[in-house]
Parts: C-alpha cells; structure tokens; sequence
C-alpha cells in the first residue's frame, strides 16, 4: 500500500511520518502530483498559518490536485481547516471540500487561554474513523482557530462552546487534533484510516 504525506511548508510532516511508521506504515513525503494522484491513502497534515499555506500550495497545483483526489484523504490540523471553504485567519479562502468557515476563539472568560492546547474529549463520533473508539475518548489538540459543528462534523469536542473536532465528506476526512500526538486512541484513529 502507498501512502503519501503532502509535503509543503507546514509544520508537523515528521511526527505524522513517525507517526504511521509506529503502526507499520512507511509513508513517501512528497508534493510530486503524480505521486500523490497514484497513492493508495493520503494525508494532509499542517501546522502554519492559513494564507501562507495556501498561497504556497496554489503556486504548485496543489490546492486544485487535492481537491480532486478519489482515495481516502486525512487532512490533520490546518490540513483539515484548509479543507473549509473560509478561514479568518488571514482572510483565506481555502479549498470549499467542506462547506463551513474557520473563526479564531474568541475567549469569554479570564481562563479561557487561546490556542486551545492540550487533552480534550470527544463525542458524537460518527464514521468509520472512529470505529472501536469509546465515546469521550481522549485526544490532543493545539489551535486558535475553529470549525463550528456543522452537517460534516463526524466528532465534537468542547472548549469555550462546542465545535468540530473531526469532519468528513465523501472520500476526506479530517481531524482538528492530532491523531499522531494522541497516544493509543490516535493510533487506532491512524490505524482505521490505513484500513479504509
């Protein structure tokens, strides 16, 4: 099985690379079109900033090819939030795969620290992502900004008000946290992605 991580200038690629090698998968990290359009599973993880990483993947093809993908797809962090149609963060306007907008947190409260950082819960996990999962599994999130829950939420998790932690849509899925830095839950997550 081939399995590709988008390469470009995000942060993140390496421990989502060390993260599949842990489950026994040895992905090609590549931004190679024909590369990524013959892969058999692709991930599109990210850690950046929305205007920037889009500016830099429309240079290259690569918001157009990504789009277009047939396989299952893993967009993880930014990856799933450039999968929105529109983020505030830069006033971007990112793929559309899904149809919501990314608004920053805005906190209500002295305690309410942005980013969201750290171990959070999720529930109404629906999909085959989440297969074996208990509800109220716990896994890590690092992000300021956020997608509300909309029909494409396929797990919620909660801070300052409830938003989406995981979307899908046909063949993309996608997670807010970080599946490869989420300890055995993530692993299963990864795991059942591969087993799509």
């Amino acid at each position: 099985m081939k399995v590709v991580i988008i390469k470009y200038n995000a942060g993140n690629i390496c421990s989502v690379d060390y993260g599949l090698k842990r489950i026994g998968i040895t992905p090609v990290i590549t931004d190679d079109a024909e590369c990524i359009r013959t892969a058999d599973k692709v991930v599109f993880p990210g850690q950046g900033e929305a205007s920037t990483t889009m500016n830099y993947l429309r240079e290259r093809g690569l918001d157009r090819l990504i789009c277009e993908l047939k396989q299952p797809v893993l967009g993880i962090c930014i990856g799933m939030q450039l999968m929105c149609r529109h983020s505030e963060e830069g006033d971007t306007d990112c793929f559309g795969i899904f149809d919501a907008d990314v608004r920053r947190f805005v906190p209500q409260r002295h305690e309410d620290k942005v980013p969201h950082m750290g171990w959070n819960s999720l529930t109404d996990m629906q999909g085959k992502l989440f297969e074996g999962l208990p509800d109220n599994s716990y896994v890590y999130f690092v992000h300021s900004y956020y997608v509300s829950v909309t029909n494409d939420t396929a797990a919620t998790s909660d801070y300052i008000h409830p938003f989406s932690a995981a979307m899908q849509r046909d063949n993309f899925y996608a997670t807010q946290f970080h599946p490869e830095k989420s300890g055995s839950t993530g692993e299963m997550i990864l795991r059942n992605f591969i087993n799509l």
